[in-house]
């Protein structure tokens, strides 16, 4: 079993779907870091429910390019991929090109209902950084930036943000140490967050224009340095 609970029990109702949908949050949330095993029974476990629709879900998640598909001892499953520096890379450059493209249209559709919510996902972010809860910090980063796109009123563009996150998420994971403590790309969050309150298109796509392009060189340059060895 997992040092710490990565799923959420789910009701015994449409459980296929539910097992997908559980599995992506904790992909997008960051639950799982690159060559983690994902095991059937362990994760059927967590959820309460029978093998079969976590081996369906985990099933279409490989197909996806997701996750990795490999026996992976009693219950079999998948492993959460290692990307190399390359393949980041590329998933970095179609979240460069959408999601400052989501944040703009967001500008012009966003609630303020929405944008309290962003900004109490900021705070949040903020808090776990002081109490080093890196798990709430990785959850609540992907509530802000989903809870910006998801005002964009774009819904493919929104499934291809999503599919880029559920490939690269899990490596993400991976500057945690470095940038964490000092909140290295807070800045720019916060400038997101302003434009947008503002109705800025223009800097509230340059502010989150930076926070990519600035995960892109930290976590590069450690896969550069990992594959060197």
């Amino acid at each position: 079993m997992t040092a710490f609970a990565r799923l959420t029990t789910l009701a015994k109702t449409t459980l296929w779907d539910r097992a997908y949908l559980a599995l992506k949050a904790a992909l997008l949330e960051g639950r799982y870091a690159p060559g983690d095993r994902i095991v059937l029974r362990d994760v059927a476990e967590e959820l309460g429910i029978s093998l079969t629709p976590v081996r369906d879900a985990v099933n279409r998640l490989t197909a996806e390019k997701i996750l990795d598909r490999g026996g992976v001892g009693n219950g079999g499953g998948a492993t959460v991929p290692r990307l190399n520096a390359g393949q980041f890379m590329q998933l970095m450059t179609v979240r460069s090109c959408l999601e400052p493209v989501a944040c703009a249209a967001a500008a012009q559709h966003a609630s303020v209902l929405q944008l309290d919510a962003v900004e109490a996902s900021l705070m949040a972010m903020k808090r776990s950084v002081r109490a080093h809860h890196k798990q709430q910090y990785l959850a609540e980063h992907y509530r802000f930036h989903f809870g910006i796109y998801a005002a964009c009123k774009m819904p493919i563009v929104l499934e291809i943000i999503e599919n880029a996150w559920l490939r690269c998420a899990p490596t993400l994971t991976l500057s945690l140490p470095e940038y964490i403590p000092g909140l290295k790309r807070y800045e720019f969050h916060v400038a997101a967050l302003a434009a947008l309150r503002r109705g800025d298109p223009e800097q509230a796509a340059t502010a989150i224009r930076a926070d990519i392009e600035s995960a892109r060189v930290d976590i590069g340059l450690l896969l550069e340095k990992a594959n060197q060895k």
